[in-house]
């Protein structure tokens, strides 16, 4: 991966939990049809389930975002720590706050998923 331009954006994938959360709270929404969904192979709204990417695949690729960024920092600390002269204490700097803003940003999605999966078992059937 090239970093920055290869990553998994955590804006991105928030904004689409946001937009999500919003097409769900709209009270004109109809249920879909589950019926065979399942067996079938196909996602809700009827398309092959392989045709998209999946919220898991999405999350799976923000940790590992997540990872790389913390694996660049420890790098370039490391590096500036042995005295390399091409690795300025900036450069440090600033991948250490990316990494810990991402860190941040990912514990809280975290949490939220959390939360609302005990919601969703909390709920009276």
């Amino acid at each position: 991966m090239n970093g920055v331009t290869d990553r998994v954006d955590i804006n991105q994938l928030l904004t689409q939990m946001r937009d999500i959360r919003g097409q769900m709270q709209t009270p004109a929404m109809q249920a879909p049809d589950l019926t065979n969904a399942v067996t079938e192979g196909r996602g809700v709204d009827g398309t092959q389930a392989s045709d998209k990417v999946g919220f898991s695949d999405m999350l799976k690729q923000a940790v590992d975002s997540v990872n790389e960024t913390q694996m660049q920092s420890s790098s370039l600390q490391r590096a500036f720590e042995m005295g390399d002269p091409e690795v300025d204490i900036t450069q440090v700097m600033i991948q250490m706050q990316k990494a810990s803003v991402s860190f941040e940003a990912m514990t809280q999605v975290r949490n939220r998923l959390v939360s609302a999966y005990q919601d969703i078992m909390n709920m009276p059937i």
